[in-house]
């Protein structure tokens, strides 16, 4: 008990100084504070003073500033501006001589280039270029009848083209047709002698001579179950038995229709013990002709080997080439006249694809023509020329070709002055038969001899004769 109550009064005297030591504590933070404030406020006056002081001598400083500026800016204005009239007189004078100069400089030389021009002018009378029957004209843009002509070469229709293979091992024991042989849908190409089929077409019999047993056995046992006979289990039995005979005979016969035959050739397939089960007959799968055969008796045929190659040739493909530089004029459903040379009459055909691939080693594309064959004139393997038709083409320069003239190994025209002729060396674009579109060397607006130009060149050649004669002389 004794021992309770001093433990009492200590923690009572101890609650008892932490008060008194809070108490002092919070006296001391409260006089801080207030002499911080006090002492604040007093720098605070202090600058503010200080400001206003350095304010009052800095307005006083600037108009002093002011006035003596004004008074400077007041007493050189009338000289600045004499300086002023004085340096422009002078400029103005400088600029007038340069003037003249550069004028004096110009009109110089200008009579000696036209006397250079003249010298190289041909020169003809009126009578002389009606004699010519010379016909001057304008250049401008026109639109040319492109005449685009590309290689190209017969081939065979792939979408018409059949592999053939034998889909089994075996020895071939017959082969009744050959290369170029036309051949009919469905008809007998070949036979071969092969145990991978008997093995087929045995398991087949097998599955029916099972199904129709298992029909058998389900039956009586239906029959018995009913009657009470026999117990519902050797039922569901025979009914499961049927099941999978049935089962069996459906994967037997995907398995020969895998190999070509048909369902009603299944129904058919000879029950006979004697008849052979071993023979399969390769046959076409549609009409067309023998373009490749790789078969020949006695052979010992690989199930992926290729038998036959049988084309439908009433189609052929066109394939042309295009180079890079012209496929811009090529396009979907444009005519084109296909040509293989004098014994195969032309035909129209019309562009049905083009690659959208460019072919590296040769930098061409390839458009073709899918071309009906009802003949077969159009044989795979040959070269023809394909001409597109009806194609214009706006230009900027257009030009008849009779203004082309070939002088001293440059392709030319002769353009009109009112003082003579020049001849002008240009770039040659496009062309047809009787136009050619002009890239370079002749402006649009400029005069040029269309008609007569030859007749001009033959002046020209032997006025150069003559004059060298004369200095031979």
């Amino acid at each position: 008990m004794k021992r309770k109550n001093m433990l009492i009064i200590i923690f009572v005297l101890l609650v008892t100084l932490l008060f008194i030591v809070g108490g002092v504590y919070l006296r001391s933070v409260k006089r801080h504070t207030t002499l911080v404030q006090k002492k604040g406020e007093e720098v605070r006056e202090h600058t503010l003073d200080e400001a206003k002081e350095h304010d009052e001598h800095l307005h006083d400083e600037m108009e002093e500033h002011d006035e003596h500026l004004h008074n400077d800016h007041e007493e050189p204005a009338d000289h600045l501006h004499d300086d002023e009239e004085e340096h422009d007189a002078h400029l103005h004078d400088e600029s007038e001589e340069h003037d003249e100069h550069l004028h004096d400089d110009h009109e110089e030389p200008a009579d000696h280039l036209h006397d250079e021009e003249e010298e190289n002018l041909v020169h003809l009378t009126d009578e002389e270029m009606k004699n010519m029957g010379m016909k001057i004209a304008t250049a401008g843009p026109g639109k040319l009848k492109v005449d685009l002509r590309f290689p190209g070469e017969i081939l065979v229709n792939a979408d018409k083209m059949a592999n053939i293979v034998a889909r089994l091992t075996g020895i071939v024991r017959n082969v009744k047709k050959n290369l170029g042989d036309t051949v009919q849908r469905g008809e007998v190409l070949a036979v071969i002698e092969s145990r991978e089929l008997a093995d087929k077409r045995a398991s087949f019999h097998a599955a029916q001579e099972r199904v129709n047993l298992a029909k058998s056995t389900y039956s009586r046992e239906e029959r018995l179950w009913k009657k009470k006979i026999s117990s519902e289990q050797e039922y569901l039995d025979a009914k499961l038995a049927l099941a999978e005979a049935r089962i069996e005979l459906e994967l037997a016969k995907q398995k020969l229709l895998a190999l070509g035959f048909a369902s009603n050739f299944l129904e058919d397939i000879p029950h006979d013990p004697n008849e052979s089960l071993t023979e399969y007959e390769i046959t076409a799968p549609f009409d067309g002709r023998v373009i490749k055969k790789e078969i020949t008796i006695g052979e010992d045929l690989k199930e992926d080997s290729v038998a036959f190659i049988i084309a439908d040739l009433s189609t052929v493909w066109v394939d042309l080439s295009i180079y890079q530089k012209d496929l811009p004029f090529v396009r979907d459903g444009q005519k084109v006249l296909i040509s293989a040379g004098r014994d195969i009459p032309d035909t129209k055909g019309k562009i049905s694809y083009i690659s959208p691939i460019i072919n590296k080693e040769t930098h061409t594309a390839i458009a073709r023509v899918v071309l009906p064959n009802p003949e077969g004139n159009w044989r795979p393997g040959l070269f023809i020329t394909a001409q597109f038709l009806g194609e214009e083409i706006p230009v900027k320069i257009l030009i008849p070709k009779s203004a082309l003239q070939n002088l001293e190994d440059k392709t030319c025209v002769f353009i009109h002055y009112s003082a003579g002729f020049e001849s002008q060396e240009i770039t040659v674009g496009l062309t047809n038969k009787t136009h050619a579109e002009i890239i370079s060397g002749l402006r649009a607006g400029q005069r040029y001899v269309a008609q007569g130009a030859f007749d001009l060149k033959a002046k020209i050649i032997t006025s150069t004769m003559d004059s060298h004669a004369g200095h031979g002389h």
